[in-house]
């Protein structure tokens, strides 16, 4: 579909209004199928539904037994796409991930090269613990995710679309882990923190899942070709200047040189997000308004996204940890600030 810019008249019509009915079907079945198999965690599966609509990519930092795994392989079933996963360890090579070439020899003896693709060419892939790889590998990963592709012995192997990396942080053990740069970590949407449920969201997982009744398997609400399609149409979503605006401003705001910077910033932060936040929060917003039925992008979308999109790109100074301010606790404050003026 050719991206054009949507209205709320337009998006009634035509081939667009059949898609945008589409949407919002495909996305309710989903929330149901996951909800089938996943007790709670709303606001992570829609988090995840956004990085998937917007083309972007998901860092979850949660403890163990979060059910990262199921998560992520349930809306993988849900999405009718390939499910890989890479359990990083200290010794996993780039080639590990990419795959490699290998000498063939045919029935006359002639030997050639045929490559054998790795585990990140899927549609769906759960990198985990991607901090317990050394710095090469996650590189690999890293490219992969930037360029859509990988390159073995110099020769560049395309990744099919839609291409979901799903990387997991275990904020418990730090020991010989190899944390990403702010450079990298920049190449993420979201950065998602997964807490424990509530006591009833964890009394229901017990009593869904220790009887010989399991829940039904999950069936594809979609497929890779029409998800494309939503990404397409989730770009075409228009974003008026003034929201545009607040959207450039917010992120300014996490920047204590900047004129606009709150005065907790200018206390607790050492370095702001790049324009790369400002881009990732429109383009996020969108798959948020679409997904509730709007056509347009308001600020509300904005400022309900500021935190995961700003969490892993804002760095806090010594101060912030002698005052026990979290990042969460600066960019709450950020929020509020801007919403009461």
């Amino acid at each position: 579909m050719k991206e054009k810019q949507l209205s709320d008249a337009n998006m009634q019509s035509g081939e667009t209004g059949e898609l945008v009915n589409r949407f919002r079907t495909v996305t309710d079945e989903l929330r149901a199928e996951v909800g089938r198999i996943i007790v709670g965690q709303d606001h992570v599966v829609e988090h995840l539904l956004i990085t998937l609509l917007v083309g972007g990519h998901c860092l979850v930092t949660g403890m163990p037994g979060t059910a990262k795994t199921l998560l992520v392989r349930t809306l993988a079933d849900a999405l009718g796409l390939n499910f890989n996963r890479i359990q990083f360890t200290p010794d996993l090579m780039p080639t590990d991930i990419t795959g490699t070439d290998i000498i063939e020899q045919d029935d006359s003896g002639a030997r050639n090269w045929r490559f054998v693709p790795g585990p990140i060419f899927t549609n769906v892939l759960l990198a985990d613990e991607i901090n317990r790889t050394p710095p090469k590998t996650q590189a690999a990963l890293l490219e992969a995710m930037q360029e859509y592709s990988a390159t073995v012995r110099g020769t560049q192997h395309i990744i099919d679309k839609p291409f979901f990396v799903l990387a997991t942080q275990n904020p418990l053990e730090l020991e010989g882990t190899y944390p990403l740069p702010e450079a990298q970590l920049d190449r993420f949407l979201f950065n998602i923190m997964l807490d424990y449920l509530p006591l009833e969201d964890e009394i229901t997982v017990i009593e869904r899942f220790t009887t010989d009744v399991l829940p039904e398997p999950v069936k594809a609400c979609t497929n890779a070709a029409e998800v494309r399609a939503f990404q397409n149409l989730t770009r075409a979503v228009p974003v008026s200047n003034a929201v545009g605006r607040y959207a450039v401003e917010m992120v300014r705001a996490t920047r204590p040189g900047d004129v606009s910077a709150t005065d907790t910033v200018k206390k607790y932060v050492k370095f702001g997000a790049s324009v790369r936040a400002a881009l990732f929060i429109t383009m996020a917003a969108k798959a948020r308004a679409l997904m509730r039925g709007r056509y347009h992008v308001n600020k509300e979308d904005i400022d309900a996204l500021a935190a995961p999109v700003l969490r892993h790109r804002v760095m806090l100074n010594y101060f912030a940890e002698a005052d026990g301010m979290s990042i969460d606790d600066v960019l709450k404050d950020l929020v509020d600030t801007r919403v009461a003026a």
